[in-house]
């Protein structure tokens, strides 16, 4: 057999993890990525110890381990300052401590360990038909390209998923809108990774392992609102809230003052999909990432659980694997673990939206007096996950590695 070819639809971070892990595994791949250049869009990043574990099984540790990790614990605040919650560092229990980077550092990263002439920019892709000979067709807006296989890691709003599930309602809007900004962080103090409850708001602040720091908010909205001016709707939601959070909404309007100029901020409604997809594959395409499960951010876990895909398809991709039923195992070691991260992060995120104030005072007490061991229980199914074990080809769909635990058996749990 000679080298097969993968043509992977999207270069953000779950299609470049995966490209670069099947190169790995003896693949050719070529990344079709719509935009003219690779960006960071999306500001920070949390890798979280399962992302990092998945990372590191296919070479790419040293290049995400630059600066310092996220140290000491992470917690939940109320707007006065309180600790709802605090949850011990990740090393002591993972054996590795989570890394928040910027986006643009990880996709830079994940670019650099492509081989030579794997990514081609401003190429989108259109949709995939079959071919004769166990191929597909890849309909490009540079013209055809012929397939082994295809990974179609396009995105919220994926072209090839509508191809392929016509009759799935696609993405949803969450009903809540961010913001995000990364910040200058000298001359401030060290700060705790923490994520602040309000009345259907919140605020997150995550240093950054180069230094500087990611921070977020968010609040319940109607789809599509746009302020005016988004530091001063920042500053009129959050101004009040407990320190440092009003000066590093100063720092959104006057970054440093030895160079004027604001801050970028992002601004972003959250959406996710209204239902979990039958299968992850048809044929010889595997949907990864965003396409395949998008979920909302309220557990880090959306770029995260994007990785393990990456790594888990082209484990099961090894070898002379038959690419349908690698597919197939694809699907069975991944759509029940991501539909159990989806739900969990919709439910986190109805706690957060909560805005009267009863509801949110009851939920306060919930969350104070949950004991820490069952908190770190829930995580351990989340950053507990380890990644397939070496370079063997799959010996049949029902052999995947890394499947999931069953949805019914984790809840009822």
């Amino acid at each position: 057999m000679g080298v097969r070819h993968a043509v992977v639809a999207g270069g953000g971070i779950g299609g470049l993890t995966a490209a670069v892990a099947l190169s790995r595994r003896g693949w050719r791949v070529t990344v079709c990525e719509r935009a003219a250049a690779l960006t960071g869009i999306g500001a920070g990043i949390v890798l979280a110890p399962n992302a990092l574990r998945a990372l590191e099984s296919i070479g790419l540790g040293p290049a995400v381990s630059a600066g310092e990790p996220l140290a000491g614990a992470l917690g939940l605040r109320t707007p006065d300052g309180a600790w709802l919650s605090r949850t011990g560092a990740a090393a002591s229990r993972y054996g590795v401590p989570a890394r928040a980077v910027h986006r643009g550092f990880l996709i830079d990263a994940l670019a650099a360990a492509l081989p030579p002439g794997a990514l081609r920019l401003g190429v989108s892709v259109g949709g995939v038909d079959e071919a004769a000979e166990g191929a597909v067709v890849v309909r490009t807006s540079a013209g055809e390209l012929r397939a082994d296989a295809v990974v179609a890691a396009d995105g919220l709003r994926s072209a090839l998923r509508g191809q392929l599930f016509p009759r799935h309602p696609g993405p949803r809007y969450a009903g809540e809108t961010g913001w995000r900004a990364v910040l200058p962080g000298a001359g401030l103090p060290a700060l705790p990774a923490a994520e602040t409850w309000g009345r259907g708001e919140r605020f997150g602040i995550v240093p950054l392992a180069d230094g500087r720091v990611y921070v977020y908010a968010t609040a319940v909205a109607g789809p599509g609102t746009r302020p005016a001016d988004h530091h001063a709707e920042l500053v009129r939601r959050f101004g009040a809230w407990h320190d440092p959070i009003p000066a590093l909404l100063e720092r959104l309007d006057r970054p440093d003052r030895r160079e004027p100029g604001p801050v970028t901020v992002l601004h972003h409604d959250f959406h996710e999909l209204a239902a979990p997809l039958p299968r992850f594959h048809s044929g010889r395409v595997a949907l990864l990432g965003d396409a395949a499960h998008a979920m909302t951010p309220n557990l880090g876990q959306g770029g995260c659980q994007a990785i393990e895909d990456a790594v888990v398809l082209a484990h099961l991709l090894s070898g002379d694997a038959a690419v349908p039923a690698a597919l197939a195992a694809y699907t069975e070691a991944r759509l029940g673990r991501t539909t159990l991260i989806s739900r969990r992060s919709r439910r986190m995120g109805d706690l957060a939206r909560l805005s009267h104030p009863l509801a949110v005072s009851v939920r306060n007490f919930a969350v104070r007096a949950t004991p820490s061991a069952v908190t770190a229980r829930g995580l351990d199914t989340l950053l507990g996950w380890q990644p397939p074990p070496g370079p063997d080809p799959v010996p049949g769909s029902a052999q995947a590695s890394s499947r999931s635990v069953d949805i019914k058996e984790e809840e009822e749990r």
